[in-house]
């Protein structure tokens, strides 16, 4: 007896599940790829001419990247899951004055992992610890001004999160 209940319980959620599909045309959403990227954010909304483009959502934990404006500090924060989380700030892009800034920190020991033009990829470490943060700033310049873009520093990536953070912000196209 117990089983023909079961069964009586089953046939109706079948039937609805099933149902006719008779008329609804394109109605039926198509099926998501969780490896797909989300949509490039335009920031121009911020007064930034950027584009960011965020990783696959597998990657960003399913998560939407969010864009929120920073008052105190003065930042636009970018963040989405545990591995992309971008600070933007409209700044002089003196990449000297970084690495000049990382030689005297007496707290922390920094080494240079990549260097290019427009940007600075390091390793930062603790003198007795084995635990290691890697950052980046990057500057973009576009329509006569010039943004530093840098990883989320409460944020803990990995040498893969900031190459990724690093290819992520490009400038807006004209228009």
């Amino acid at each position: 007896m117990k089983h023909i209940r079961t069964g009586l319980l089953i046939v109706p959620l079948l039937l609805t599940a099933c149902g006719d599909r008779e008329g609804q045309g394109d109605a039926t959403p198509p099926a998501v790829d969780s490896t797909q990227a989300p949509a490039a954010i335009d920031l121009s909304a911020h007064d930034m001419p950027l584009l960011v483009s965020p990783p696959d959502a597998q990657l960003l934990g399913g998560q939407t990247p969010q864009v929120r404006w920073n008052e105190e500090a003065g930042i636009l924060e970018v963040r989405a899951g545990e591995h992309f989380g971008l600070d933007i700030v409209e700044a002089e892009g003196d990449l000297t004055r970084v690495k000049a800034t990382l030689d005297r920190d007496m707290l922390l020991k920094h080494e240079v992992v990549e260097e290019g033009p427009d940007h600075l990829m390091y390793r930062s470490s603790y003198p007795d610890q084995d635990l290691v943060f890697v950052h980046f700033v990057k500057v973009v310049r576009v329509a006569g001004r010039t943004f530093e873009v840098g990883d989320d520093p409460e944020g803990r990536f990995t040498e893969q999160d900031v190459r990724r953070m690093l290819a992520a912000v490009v400038p807006a196209p004209a228009g």
